[in-house]
């Protein structure tokens, strides 16, 4: 055995990472011994897992409280026929037992909400927010940064995607620093009611997935501060800036939201300035 711990078993299945001078053996080892949550199990939480899995990520949190539908399987490849009905962490661990037995699934069976999601993040060295809703991207978005957890963004509607990372670090921006607040509630519809092209969760979270793996092994550049954008009908890839804003309310220099519990994670997930005690809503991590 090398002097790295990859058995022969491991020399063999990882061979063609192994011999890429940028990831070698030392690249390898990180990647099993990383510790990654991907957010949602559906269209981009999909290929996400399938491709982290197969990189041989060490530990791989799952969290998503949804169940496998029929109209799922349209884009959501670690799903088929028999799951359907089956609660979408089971089938994605299964998936991922028959695919890598080096990875250990830590399954989250649960909504993500303001109440749970620092205790759900910490341990992790990387976040992957494969969710489906504004209200939880500024929640992964505000609990990440301020945890100082680097973490991927994806969303992806009828033909077009976007993808950018954010590095958690003083010098990088956050999600709010492009977009402050979310857009009128119902302004933008989501796959069930839009509509979305089944390969394009594919290409988006694969680029996830490669954001990720980049991160953990230190090598090229990944997105921080630009925003990928795709468009699959005219196969069009278009890069943009996304600089730190200084009056951001997350990352800023006078922060105004220190905790989750600052905002209200509905509709505009604004900062909560009214002190409303009424519980806050569930927010589903999904897509």
């Amino acid at each position: 055995m090398s002097d790295l711990d990859l058995d022969p078993t491991q020399l063999d299945r990882y061979s063609r990472h192994i011999i890429l001078d940028d990831v070698g053996p030392e690249g390898q080892k990180d990647l099993l011994d990383a510790k990654v949550l991907v957010l949602g199990a559906g269209g981009l939480g999909a290929p996400i897992i399938q491709y982290l899995a197969a990189a041989g990520v060490g530990t791989l949190g799952i969290a998503d409280d949804d169940e496998v539908e029929l109209s799922n399987l349209q884009r959501q490849v670690i799903h088929g026929d028999d799951d359907v009905g089956r609660k979408k962490v089971d089938s994605a661990a299964e998936f991922v037992a028959d695919l890598n037995p080096d990875v250990d699934v830590e399954r989250h069976d649960l909504r993500v909400t303001p109440d749970n999601i620092e205790e759900l993040i910490d341990g992790y060295d990387f976040v992957v927010d494969g969710t489906d809703n504004f209200e939880t991207r500024y929640l992964v978005n505000d609990a990440c940064t301020l945890a100082g957890i680097p973490f991927s963004h994806g969303s992806i509607f009828k033909f077009e995607g976007q993808v950018t990372t954010f590095a958690g670090d003083d010098d990088s921006p956050c999600y709010r620093c492009l977009f402050p607040e979310a857009p009128p509630e119902g302004m933008v519809p989501n796959c069930a009611t839009a509509g979305v092209l089944g390969v394009l969760p594919g290409t988006v979270g694969c680029l996830q997935a490669t954001e990720t793996v980049k991160h953990i092994i230190s090598e090229g550049e990944t997105l921080d501060g630009s925003m990928l954008f795709f468009d699959a009908l005219d196969m069009e890839f278009d890069k943009v800036e996304i600089p730190k804003r200084d009056d951001c309310p997350v990352c800023g220099d006078d922060p105004a939201i220190e905790s989750v519990h600052d905002v209200e994670y509905t509709a505009s997930c604004a900062i909560d300035v009214g002190g409303d005690d009424e519980a806050e809503p569930e927010i589903e991590a999904s897509d």
